[in-house]
């Protein structure tokens, strides 16, 4: 089977990070006996500053083409923020309809944990963000802007059907991983009252659809203690796109750091898009130091997505074997290898089919 993907290798040290990525496919390809090819798109602050372009609608058509994306990272020092992430990334996880953030915690070496006594057994769940909607739809105003009456307003816009099929998603997901078999709802009922009503309705609604699924609801500002002392908790978590977006970084700092930490834009229809979480790390840029882990898990995560779920599980182990085995840290520099390094171990390490 031929695979038709997308590279967005991006800023800073993105390209780097994706460079590592493509060698491990390109091995892992050949141990599993499937095809691809991917096309490399030159988005970001760099054809920004040159162009005055981001993104517009032929670059999305073309985009569409593709069976999934792959993105290093998006984010340039000389580029005002904002320009970037909404020109580029909200750009195209709303064009294409990206509306699942998926987001797996799982602590690879408990070496690399900063809480004390968890193990690689305590930190193994699923945050399911909402990707499209929320306070990310970008809608408000100002009143009286400048003077000293001035009113910002930013409105969290929640559709019913939005909600719903993030939802359900979690609930199918939950039911697909069968482990504990728990699904969670992050939110804020108690002050929240006209989004999360609706989210914590709609939740009691689908439930009884899944009777082999546990729910339970708990308080964002709770999840993030219980992130802390009780992350054996957890088995999947599904909450709004602003909640989403601050307890996944939480929970990229207990299973390791941002160096190990990766997530998927998913269209479960169309095409998803996925990337390590660490960002565009300029000031490591072009210095071979940065480390490729969240990149290459990433693109673990893009293998089962388009089917290749046996070529996922092998790229997943190689990472794990290499973060618990070889690297002394997870941070830029401090890994004991090389950029370059860290992605001839994980191929090394890739198991050969029979």
């Amino acid at each position: 089977m031929m695979h038709n993907l997308a590279v967005i290798p991006g800023d800073g040290t993105g390209p780097e990070v994706v460079r590592e990525a493509i060698k491990v496919l390109a091995r892992v390809s050949e141990i599993h006996g499937f095809k691809y090819k991917t096309r490399e798109f030159d988005f970001g602050g760099e054809r920004y500053l040159r162009t005055g372009k981001t993104i517009d609608e032929t670059d999305l058509k073309e985009l569409k083409d593709h069976e999934a994306i792959l993105l290093g990272a998006i984010g340039h020092p000389d580029v005002k923020p904002g320009i970037l992430e909404q020109g580029i990334l909200l750009n195209i996880r709303f064009s294409l309809d990206q509306y699942i953030n998926l987001r797996p915690v799982k602590l690879y070496s408990s070496k690399f944990c900063p809480l004390k006594d968890k193990t690689e057994a305590d930190i193994d769940f699923v945050v399911v963000r909402e990707n499209s909607e929320g306070l990310y739809k970008g809608m408000g105003e100002f009143r009286a802007k400048g003077t000293k009456d001035e009113v910002a307003i930013q409105l969290s816009y929640n559709s019913r059907k939005g909600v719903e099929r993030c939802l359900r998603y979690a609930f199918e997901y939950t039911r697909k991983r069968a482990r504990e078999k728990k699904l969670m709802l992050c939110g804020k009922t108690n002050v929240l009252t006209y989004a999360w009503d609706l989210w914590q309705r709609v939740f009691d609604e689908l439930g009884p659809q899944y009777p082999e699924i546990s729910r339970d609801y708990a308080h964002v500002d709770a999840t993030t203690m219980w992130f802390v002392k009780n992350p054996e908790w957890f088995d999947v978590i599904v909450t709004d796109n602003i909640f989403g977006d601050i307890i996944t970084d939480l929970g990229a700092m207990i299973q390791g750091g941002m160096g190990i930490a990766a997530g998927g834009n998913i269209n479960p229809e169309g095409v998803s898009m996925f990337e390590p979480i660490g960002g565009s790390a300029p000031k490591y840029t072009g210095k071979n130091v940065i480390n490729p882990l969240a990149a290459i898990a990433a693109l673990g995560m893009l293998l089962d997505n388009v089917g290749e779920e046996e070529a996922a599980q092998n790229v997943e182990q190689a990472v794990v074997k290499v973060a618990k085995d070889d690297l002394q840290s997870l941070g830029a520099g401090r890994m004991g290898y090389s950029t370059t390094e860290v992605g001839d171990l994980v191929v090394k390490n890739l198991a050969e089919k029979g």
